[in-house]
């Protein structure tokens, strides 16, 4: 999570938990005992992860300090729910201190290409200092300058596989002072010029309850599922399915400081700290949507196989498709 001010109804799923995850990588022996006591778990039921994946998030390469997360962020699960496959080209938006950038772009870098999208200036020379460090991992990433409220083009139009966001949204929606939804509007819609039909965008962010005043969108960080979700299908998306992989019951949404009360930033320093490292870091909705295609089989249409693909089994996901949906400086988290 980033926090920013940029210049620049409603819908309730509840998702059941199915089925079991593959393991991945087991935390350190100070994590898993941080874990125990916090309540925490590094994967939870309902979404299997891919091997792959599985693999990227276990490489001992990532830095100790990004693994120690992983109870928190469950990267494997999050980004098999999403879809993501190694021969994608994926955009991430703000990737900040290159958090999913150390997963990411390994990942892609034999088969897909990974697009960071920075702001220019001194996020830019952070994140490229980043890339410089580790040419091994990350020279295959391109990033592209990205100004809140401008025409962005993160590919050519129509090209990208993915466009993936992770606790940023409330960075688009600007300060208390800029009324309505600040540069939202603009960046989606140039998420979906960028992706193809069929094309999927994955978000993850700090969830608001709905009953909460809508004007804490803009000082706390957290941004309610209802302004996602019309913000996405406003720009043209589908919303296809979503999970509480990111869910964490203990956060009960109001802090002093926002989202950024919690761990990591712990912006009230030692002030009660032990009892937000016991809540943990924030709750967090994870939400997938998918630029329709239209060639795409209708409703109870069988498209015709593909005799040279061998029949798989798809692992079974924690997914609802809902029935009923409404029509720059950055402080890392």
């Amino acid at each position: 999570m980033r926090r920013a001010l940029f210049a620049l109804p409603l819908i309730a799923l509840t998702l059941p938990f199915l089925g079991a995850p593959l393991a991945a990588k087991p935390p350190a022996k100070a994590t898993r005992a941080a874990a125990h006591k916090n309540g925490a778990s590094p994967t939870r039921p309902g979404i299997a992860v891919s091997p792959d994946i599985a693999a990227a998030v276990a490489d001992p390469a990532r830095k100790p300090e990004n693994s120690a997360r992983d109870i928190y962020r469950h990267p494997g699960q999050t980004l098999s729910f999403f879809g993501l496959k190694p021969d994608m080209t994926v955009v991430e938006m703000l990737p900040g201190g290159g958090w999913y950038s150390e997963i990411l772009a390994p990942y892609l870098a034999a088969n897909g290409h990974y697009v960071a999208a920075v702001p220019p200036g001194k996020s830019t020379d952070s994140f490229q200092a980043l890339l410089a460090a580790d040419p091994a991992r990350y020279g295959k990433v391109q990033v592209v300058p990205f100004t809140a409220g401008q025409l962005t083009d993160f590919t050519p139009p129509g090209t990208a596989d993915m466009v993936l966001t992770f606790r940023n949204i409330h960075n688009l929606l600007g300060p208390a002072d800029q009324p309505g939804d600040g540069n939202a509007p603009q960046t989606f819609a140039d998420w979906y010029r960028a992706l193809k039909p069929g094309g999927i965008l994955g978000i993850e962010e700090h969830r608001l309850p709905e009953q909460m005043d809508i004007a804490r969108e803009k000082t706390t960080g957290y941004v309610k599922r209802s302004t996602v979700i019309r913000l996405a299908m406003a720009a043209g998306f589908q919303l296809a399915a979503a999970s509480d992989v990111n869910a964490n019951p203990k956060d009960d949404h109001d802090h002093p400081k926002g989202v950024w009360t919690l761990p990591p930033s712990y912006e009230l320093g030692d002030t009660d700290k032990a009892k937000y490292a016991a809540i943990g870091e924030s709750d967090r909705m994870t939400l997938k949507f998918v630029k329709p295609d239209p060639n795409a089989p209708s409703a109870g249409e069988t498209p015709a196989p593909d005799p040279a693909e061998a029949p798989t089994t798809a692992p079974h996901l924690d997914v609802q498709v809902p029935t009923d949906t409404p029509p720059t400086p950055e402080k890392p988290q």
